[in-house]
């Protein structure tokens, strides 16, 4: 480690710089299955450390600071690099805003190990960019049990893509009273073909699924709670039909439209976040 001048002049250094960011520190995860795709998903580096070290940062230089925080300039060791390509050093330094404790001090992070959601700092070895402010958790066995599938899952070469928005949204009823179809295409970020089916029969249960591919398949089933392919849907559409987007023509078939619409996200069910 520095000697302590050389530490504060390194930490006071990073934190001019545009490229090194803050964040907040969770004592505990507490997270849901859409946090955890939130942080990870595009996230170039997740990477598993130990603090070594720690350096509070003047509080004229934490520029952004929150009230009851303060920022620090850590030192840590990495322990594993859970997911990226970038190479990793053993030595690693970013900075963090921490809660300042009850004491009104500076926790001490030292031998503590967190998950850290990163992007590596260019021409800077070593160095490392957290990707939001709240982006650097407690490490526990239970945390990384439960990000290490959905990093797998984002990084399949099926994944389904992200889910921006309802381009068409279509209803024609059937032949028998009761009997419909409504078939609903979403826009995604890089124009992937997504398609909503929701299928109406007399005296059932109605019947709704979701195609991944370019083909419009009636025998498509719902996404399963707690997947990327449900996260794609309940985390991204809005929560009603928009208006714009339903081309049905008569008023009883717009209506049916965006009651299958609604039934949709009712099965998806809630996007619950705990983190923003």
């Amino acid at each position: 480690m520095r000697n302590p001048a050389q530490t504060i002049l390194l930490a006071m250094a990073l934190v001019s710089s545009p490229a090194v960011v803050s964040a907040q520190v969770s004592a505990t995860p507490g997270m849901t299955y859409a946090d955890v795709v939130a942080i990870a998903d595009g996230t170039p580096l997740v990477v598993r450390a130990k603090v070594k070290d720690q350096v509070a940062v003047e509080p004229e230089r934490s520029h952004g600071l929150a009230p009851g925080h303060v920022r620090l300039y850590v030192e840590a060791q990495t322990t594993a690099l859970i997911a990226g390509r970038a190479p990793l050093g053993e030595s690693l330094r970013y900075l963090v805003d921490v809660p300042l404790t009850a004491k009104g001090k500076a926790p001490k992070l030292k031998k503590q190990e967190f998950v850290l959601f990163a992007r590596p700092v260019a021409g800077r070895p070593g160095q490392l960019q957290l990707v939001r402010p709240d982006a650097q958790y407690a490490y526990t066995p239970e945390f990384e049990a439960q990000l290490r599938p959905v990093l797998a899952s984002l990084l399949s070469p099926d994944a389904p893509p992200r889910v921006t928005g309802v381009r068409d949204v279509l209803s024609v009823s059937g032949t028998l009273v009761g009997e419909s179809e409504t078939q609903l295409f979403l826009d995604t970020e890089n124009d992937g073909p997504v398609s909503v089916t929701i299928v109406r029969r007399p005296n059932q249960a109605p019947r709704w699924g979701v195609s991944w591919t370019e083909i419009v398949d009636q025998a498509a089933r719902p996404p399963q709670t707690g997947t990327l392919e449900w996260y794609r849907l309940a985390c991204s559409l809005p929560p009603r039909l928009p208006a714009e987007a339903n081309l049905s023509r008569d008023s009883e078939a717009r209506a049916l439209a965006a009651q299958d619409y609604a039934y949709v996200m009712q099965q998806l069910g809630p996007c619950t976040r705990s983190q923003r």
